[in-house]
């Protein structure tokens, strides 16, 4: 049984309940310590034997202390199994929803010496009637040039959680 380390930065929350799915899976079989990056930045990573980053994206950018993250760390995570997945609503499109293919992650790893082993990309979740008027409507004029969903009074998910669950075995035989 491993120890595992699952730590996330999110925006609007969709990033931890990814998290928490991920981690009820996993937890089946190993020790899963779920943390927030908001929460507990500064976290040893010494007392575990696999790490998991998860980080959001808001208009093109995956969060500062992300990266703050990953730089600090860096040696640590090199020196054990880990992954690093990005949550994204453009990766709602076919053909932007992998690692390869999606504008943002590929972005993110050019930002980074750290090179994650193991890496996905989940479809995120719209959320207009949470969000306040900025949000509401940058997002809105985003997603319709983007051809997404524009209603103001909806909300939209567009998680794959079957791609999440062969994420969580993944981390599991890692």
């Amino acid at each position: 049984m491993a120890k595992i380390l699952i730590t996330y930065s999110t925006t609007d929350g969709h990033t931890r309940s990814i998290c928490e799915h991920l981690q009820n899976l996993v937890a089946r079989q190993h020790d899963v310590v779920l943390s927030a990056l908001d929460d507990d930045p500064g976290i040893d990573l010494s007392p575990f034997d696999k790490v998991v980053i998860g980080a959001s994206i808001r208009y093109g950018k995956h969060q500062q202390q992300v990266l703050d993250f990953i730089k600090r760390n860096q040696v640590a995570l090199e020196s054990k199994s880990n992954a690093f997945f990005s949550v994204n609503v453009v990766a709602r499109k076919p053909e932007k929803n992998t690692p390869e293919t999606n504008p943002y992650l590929q972005k993110f790893l050019k930002k980074i010496t750290w090179e994650p082993v193991n890496l996905a990309v989940f479809a995120g979740k719209i959320d207009y009637p949470r969000y306040g008027f900025v949000d509401k409507h940058m997002i809105r004029f985003i997603l319709w040039m983007g051809k997404g969903p524009t209603d103001l009074t909806g909300t939209f998910e567009f998680t794959d959680w079957n791609k999440v669950d062969e994420f969580g075995e993944l981390i599991s035989r890692m």
